[in-house]
């Protein structure tokens, strides 16, 4: 598959203006504005959707009929709809659509929106409003979802007439796949969606002011280059940006003709093979201490499509202290925000490294290539000495990290991993073999707990429709992040979403826990799940397997090392309906390395009592 760059143009897509290319318009035909908003997502080529109906977005439903372009996904909850959107966009480079009803449905979409603005995820959000009248008087699911969504949101619309509604579908489909990929808004009033209207298409997108830069300005490529060649520790810090621009075999061209390491932040993880020798894994607050290492004692850090994030940087102004930076980024907002680069560019990424190595090439013509072997022997010294590795459980249960490390050794190549939100995502982030770029899923700005099984559910629908094989997906989910959209289980067999679902149950909140338990005095409060006054001393609330079998999945249970690989078995051979397996791990299981909030990298945890780069600093003095 080859995804889609932010501004490729695609069968059916709009012009953005008159005088960039001739355009047919054809004669208009009456209908009303659903029925356009129907039509206008068919012409854009939009494949699948995904929501739920209610009363002020009815007639939208209404003019969905049998065979309407595109396949709808009906959700059981407006959050996993959005959520499910975000894991289609990401598993296949298309825009995730959703069409959900006004008040709580609206609001409902509020975090799957803030969840795509945060890792810039494309993103159509329509949703219904009251009557044009009944605007402003409180009237039933009646929320001012373009007010309540405007710090979180790429752009909006409220729109109040029939005619309008191709115009603004066109413009929020492009404006959400161009430039910083993000989420879109489109609230569509009853008036406007029962109003009769003329239909026309293509349509003049009316966007002024609106131009994203893609294309690298002035002479920052030669200075770039000027700095690769004085750089005898560089380092590649490679973001999701770079994910969205689908640039990873441009990344692996510039490692090689530079021999910079790749260390990655957790979106990005897989843009780079992990079987590259070059790529040292995930960095920051529970990233391998080679890639947070080689960060800190590098004198040229180049950041690709990334953005300085605290769980990446710790202690900002202790981040990478020796290093000349150069930043690309397609949003001039990235560039300076939180660390002033010596060399700001501006553009695509992908865009840009076609620029850039040219440009190094160039300069290595006229001056060599600096020798950067003794770099190299450091950063394999903390590869070699400092692996990721785990703690054995002291209750008989099962090491968490063991149960992941046999899910990715025991995997189809090709399979697409989804997760949740809490130390089973760093550990899938850090244990996983990722060898594809597009094959890891995850909620990371916002943090999203729920994120999991709907995303899972998306990534597994964009699948089928964009590959003949029909990658198999695999969620790696806690229970409780799990639990808060379980719901979806439901989706999930009655849409014939076969994914498979690895649930890590400890039966508490686990990263809390650790947290309470490095720095809360051990007072784990509110973080049992099977805490409470009148409960009896019982393991299965809920019972996980009976819950997907309730669903019409397949509900297996591990507590030994045996059975956990026998479950895995199975599951991998069950491709008919969805599968879950209850692991039950250990609950003191810890996320190592690891740095404290708002601590200095240097002050990296491998394990308990080890500061490899304290250490390291202390032998050079």
């Amino acid at each position: 598959m080859v995804l889609p760059t932010p501004l490729q143009a695609f069968s059916g897509m709009p012009k953005a203006s008159a005088n960039t290319e001739k355009q047919t318009i054809v004669d208009g035909e009456k209908m009303t504005g659903a029925e356009a908003l129907v039509r206008s997502l068919e012409d854009l080529g939009v494949q699948d959707v995904f929501g739920i109906p209610g009363g002020a977005i009815l007639p939208v439903y209404h003019a969905i009929k049998d065979d309407t372009k595109f396949r709808f996904v009906l959700m059981r909850h407006e959050q996993a709809a959005g959520h499910a959107a975000e894991g289609y966009a990401v598993a296949t480079g298309r825009v995730g659509v959703c069409i959900v009803t006004s008040g709580p449905g609206a609001t409902n979409m509020i975090t799957p929106i803030a969840d795509a603005n945060m890792d810039s995820i494309p993103l159509v959000v329509i949703t219904g409003q009251v009557g044009v009248n009944a605007i402003g008087t409180d009237a039933f699911q009646e929320a001012d979802i373009v007010g309540a969504t405007y710090p979180v949101v790429k752009h909006s619309y409220l729109v109040t007439r029939a005619q309008d509604i191709p115009r603004v579908l066109a413009e929020a489909h492009y404006i959400a796949r161009s430039g910083r990929p993000g989420p879109v808004v489109v609230d569509i009033t009853k008036t406007a969606q029962t109003g009769d209207m003329y239909y026309s298409w293509p349509q003049r997108m009316l966007l002024p002011g609106y131009n994203p830069t893609t294309k690298a300005h002035g002479r920052v490529l030669s200075d770039a280059a000027k700095l690769f060649e004085q750089s005898y520790r560089p380092v590649l810090y490679v973001g999701g940006g770079t994910v969205r621009s689908d640039a990873g075999e441009l990344v692996k061209e510039l490692a090689e003709i530079t021999d910079a390491p790749i260390v990655t932040t957790l979106p990005a993880r897989g843009i780079v093979p992990d079987s590259d020798p070059k790529v040292l894994g995930m960095l920051g607050m529970h990233g391998t201490i080679a890639a947070t290492g080689a960060v800190q004692r590098c004198d040229l850090l180049v950041a690709i499509g990334a953005r300085f994030d605290d769980r990446v940087t710790g202690k900002l102004d202790a981040f990478a202290p020796g290093a000349r930076v150069i930043h690309i980024d397609i949003d001039p907002a990235e560039i300076g925000k939180n660390r002033q680069p010596d060399v700001p560019i501006v553009g695509d990424v992908a865009t840009v490294l076609k620029d850039l190595i040219p440009e190094i090439k160039r300069e290595q013509a006229m001056h060599g290539k600096p020798d950067i072997s003794h770099w190299w022997e450091v950063i394999n010294k903390w590869v070699e000495d400092y692996p990721i590795k785990w703690e054995q459980p002291t209750d008989g249960s099962l090491a968490p990290q063991w149960v992941v490390k046999q899910l990715s050794d025991m995997a189809d190549p090709d399979t697409i991993w989804v997760s949740g939100v809490g130390q089973h995502q760093m550990w899938a982030t850090q244990i996983i073999e990722f060898d594809k770029p597009h094959s890891w899923i995850s909620s990371g700005g916002l943090g999203t707990m729920g994120f999991g099984l709907p995303a899972a559910i998306g990534a597994r629908v964009g699948s089928a429709r964009e590959f003949a094989d029909k990658k198999p997906v695999w969620l790696i989910d806690g229970d409780g992040s799990f639990q808060m959209t379980s719901e979806e289980l439901a989706t999930a067999f009655l849409d014939g979403t076969p994914i498979k679902i690895a649930l890590l149950n400890n039966s508490v909140y686990g990263m809390v826990r650790q947290w309470q338990t490095l720095f809360y005095e051990h007072h784990y409060s509110a973080t049992n799940l099977l805490d409470g006054e009148n409960t009896p001393d019982i393991m299965d609330v809920p019972d996980f397997v009976k819950l997907a079998e309730a669903y019409g999945c397949v509900g297996m249970r591990a507590f030994t090392e045996e059975e956990a690989i026998e479950c895995i078995k199975k599951a991998n051979a069950i491709n008919d309906r969805p599968v879950l397996i209850d692991f039950r791990v250990w609950k003191d299981a810890m996320v190592w390395p690891m740095v404290a909030a708002g601590a200095s990298n240097d002050d990296v945890t491998y394990m308990p009592g080890i500061k490899p780069l304290q250490r390291a600093a202390a032998e050079n003095e």
